[in-house]
């Protein structure tokens, strides 16, 4: 029988991140102080511990992990590489597929990669609160998880379309110490705001970035931590990538693309940059973000600066955006929902270097039943988007009766979004494509920058 699993042993856990800051061709443009539109200095960005501050600027292309995160990381680190036969069997392709399980994490994702690195370089910095938002609540989970690991106090901003969609995400983050609260909430001046112009507003990733920032700029000894989109959450991902890369030299495979789910880019810049260092110095591999249609950043939004969440307290960012204000439809439940993208990962689609693909809410979670039947794993519906890509790019290959090898971003597991799986199982899911027109409507109110 061909091998499975591969697998690699604790001391294979990477024992550096990997920063493509050093490697970018274009390098990235600064971020601006929103009041003065000036670029960023170090005492900007005091809501964040020295460490992360100096990580999210140096260009320093590796990045030393320390010995406690290594540990730590030894829960679950490294996470297995799995060839898909099942599903390969299913579709009749010549493509060989492969996985790299991120949900055999404690959280259940990707996230406590940087979730755990951030609260430990907060902890020895004497800062013993952290706030932060959450989407569909992985975040969230893996920022309580940490805060239970390093004994720290957890304060969570959920969306409040997911908060009510999935409550055992909320059992899952009050079980291990941390509170968390539907935003927009009565706990912060911007949530009051926008309940009282709208008291059933579903929320938004940018509106939880807002309070979430509001609470800790109004509370001492106490820090703020983000999922996804800056360059240091990025950063920890990469031993996603750096791991995977090692489990394919094992069986002599390299991949011809690779494929992740993108709504900020944690998880894409975690399992994509290793191999983006390596087409930069002349592989020829395709990284592809997927997207869904109802979010699409990187397809339709447009890449200038913009604030990084409502209430425009974030240091503008030149990334893809489809504007701040943007609020996702209610009817979408297949999470990636942030209005913006990462800078990295927005310069390197300008350049040429990141492909990108959209899909209908419908046919992901066509995609993750498919898997689950032939792989047995429930996927998060953000997974699925990932898995979709990698359907369509196995069909192809069968098509063209081509060998691919495959490689996609397991982000996590979907045994919290029953919900969504019984909207889509019941035949009452629907598909919204967010139309040309709001776009550009969004786009009249980004900040004119001189």
């Amino acid at each position: 029988m061909d091998k499975k699993k591969i697998l690699l042993n604790d001391e294979d856990i990477p024992k550096y991140w990997y920063n493509i800051l050093g490697d970018m061709p274009t390098p990235l443009s600064p971020p601006l102080n929103p009041a003065t539109q000036k670029p960023l200095t170090a005492d900007d960005l005091k809501i964040f511990p020295n460490a992360i501050i100096e990580q999210e600027m140096t260009t320093q292309k590796e990045i030393p992990i320390p010995d406690k995160v290594r540990e730590i990381y030894s829960m679950w680190r490294p996470t297995p590489l799995v060839r898909a036969y099942g599903l390969e069997k299913a579709l009749g392709t010549p493509a060989k597929i492969y996985y790299k399980n991120e949900s055999v994490s404690p959280a259940g994702s990707h996230k406590p990669n940087t979730a755990i690195a951030q609260a430990y370089y907060n902890k020895i910095e004497g800062v013993n609160t952290l706030t932060t938002e959450t989407g569909a609540g992985q975040w969230g989970s893996a920022l309580a998880l940490a805060g239970s690991l390093l004994d720290m106090t957890i304060r969570v901003y959920m969306v409040k379309v997911s908060y009510n969609q999935k409550p055992f995400r909320k059992s899952m983050i009050h079980l291990w110490g941390a509170e968390v609260f539907a935003s927009p909430s009565d706990k912060t001046q911007i949530g009051r705001e926008i309940l009282k112009q709208d008291p059933n507003n579903p929320g938004s990733l940018g509106l939880a970035i807002s309070e979430a920032i509001e609470d800790a700029a109004t509370h001492e000894n106490t820090n703020y931590a983000l999922g996804s989109v800056l360059n240091h959450v990025l950063l920890h991902q990469t031993v996603i990538g750096l791991e995977a890369k090692k489990q394919l030299e094992m069986v002599g495979d390299y991949p011809d693309v690779v494929l992740a789910p993108c709504g900020g880019g944690s998880n894409l810049g975690g399992i994509g940059l290793p191999f983006v260092r390596d087409k930069i110095n002349g592989q020829n591999v395709r990284v592809v973000a997927v997207e869904p249609k109802s979010c699409p950043t990187l397809t339709k939004g447009v890449f200038q600066y913009d604030y990084a969440d409502v209430a425009k307290m974030t240091p503008l960012l030149r990334m893809y955006t489809l504007g701040h204000n943007f609020m996702p439809p209610s009817i979408h439940a297949g999470g990636l929902r942030y209005h913006g993208d990462s800078p990295i990962l927005s310069q390197l689609r300008k350049d040429g270097l990141l492909d990108a693909v959209a899909y209908n809410q419908t046919e992901v979670f066509e995609a993750g039943a498919f898997f689950a039947k032939t792989e047995g794993i429930i996927p998060a519906p953000e997974t699925c988007h990932a898995i979709k890509g990698a359907i369509d790019e196995a069909n192809k290959a069968k098509e063209e009766q081509k060998e691919k090898t495959i490689l996609i971003c397991f982000s996590g597991h979907g045994h919290f979004d029953m919900a969504s799986y019984d909207t889509f199982l019941s035949g009452e899911m629907s598909d919204y494509e967010y139309p040309e027109e709001k776009v550009k409507e969004a786009l009249q109110y980004l900040p004119k920058i001189d």
